[in-house]
């Protein structure tokens, strides 16, 4: 099992683009920055929208709401992704605080400030044998939450560490607009071209990943022209990697007893692990660009979110094929 995983990640493209998306910042970030020679800032806030258009396109409506009736499981899964992470985070403040540079401190906060992923939990759910729709509708959930929740909760941190607020109620604006909006766009299309998108869903599958390599090389060259590079070095790197593992452990374990303990049955179960420690990249690069616009170490505070998308797939892909495999499922 532990194999297969790592093969599939030896041959993820996207991984693979992660990197390269950072050295090349490194090298270049005069091409990707704000304003640059590519204007990578504009470039991605259009590819944004063109993902949650066709997130919007491409989500049944009918799997959607198949799945509202498990109210207490939609209830259980968003406390965890809005209130328990935060709690989480709290933890870490209190016992390391004192030894974590701010941004990376900031960063981890708002990994865990972010909403839960939508196609991922949804494929992993699938490949788990779980219950899908509960998994459309806890993931969709969850991303319109987020648009409202994630700047409200930043913003308070932010104050009480007296940095200064951010213009919360802009903040949510402009976060509906790009993310929100072109996904109630999507919806409202999908009579008219859901059919036809289904039918060519693979042509578009790498699309948000292109989309997400754009964010991430023009927030990593925004930050190495501010002085990331010197002002942070390799160990700062591996606290972010080790922090965004610490948080993802603590997910798995809280969600997988804690939906035991609730009662809930199997495939319910696997929705509330799927989804309630899942954290997304594709919304939260974007709302972090406009939530931090103009923060000199935007790149550091991204990365734990970064290292946490690659941990979670990894890690939830063993757990997905061992749930597959037991007996009791028919």
């Amino acid at each position: 099992m532990i194999g297969k995983a790592l093969k599939r990640i030896a041959k993820d493209w996207f991984l693979a683009g992660m990197i390269l998306a950072v050295v090349l910042a490194t090298l270049f970030p005069q091409v990707g920055a704000t304003g640059g020679t590519i204007r990578a800032d504009i470039l991605s806030n259009w590819g944004i929208c063109a993902i949650f258009f066709l997130h919007g396109l491409g989500l049944s409506t009918e799997r959607m709401w198949a799945g509202m009736s498990r109210w207490q499981l939609h209830i259980a899964v968003q406390i965890m992704t809005f209130i328990i992470f935060p709690l989480f985070w709290l933890a870490i403040k209190v016992l390391l605080g004192s030894m974590l540079p701010p941004a990376l401190l900031l960063g981890l906060f708002y990994l865990c400030a972010v909403p839960s992923t939508i196609a991922s939990s949804v494929a992993l759910t699938a490949v788990a044998k779980g219950n899908v729709p509960a998994a459309v509708c806890n993931a969709t959930l969850s991303n319109i939450l987020g648009v409202f929740l994630t700047p409200l909760l930043t913003s308070l941190v932010i104050q009480s560490g007296g940095q200064g607020g951010i213009p919360v109620g802009h903040a949510i604006l402009e976060i509906a607009k790009l993310l929100l909006l072109p996904f109630l766009v999507g919806q409202a299309a999908r009579p008219l071209f859901g059919r036809w998108f289904d039918r060519h869903r693979k042509v578009f599958a790498p699309f948000d990943k292109c989309v997400i390599l754009l964010l991430v090389f023009g927030a990593f060259c925004d930050s190495v022209k501010s002085g990331l590079g010197t002002n942070y070095g390799i160990e700062t790197i591996i606290l972010a990697f080790f922090g965004a593992a610490v948080l993802l452990g603590l997910a798995l374990l809280t969600t997988t007893y804690g939906s035991t303990w609730l009662g809930f049955d199997i495939e319910d179960r696997i929705v509330a692990v799927m989804c309630g420690s899942k954290k997304s990249l594709a919304g939260g690069i974007p709302m972090a660009k406009l939530l931090f616009a103009g923060n000199p170490v935007l790149g550091m505070i991204v990365l734990p979110l970064m290292f946490y998308h690659q941990l979670q797939l990894f890690v939830c892909s063993l757990i997905a094929e061992r749930y597959a495999r037991r007996k009791n499922y028919c």
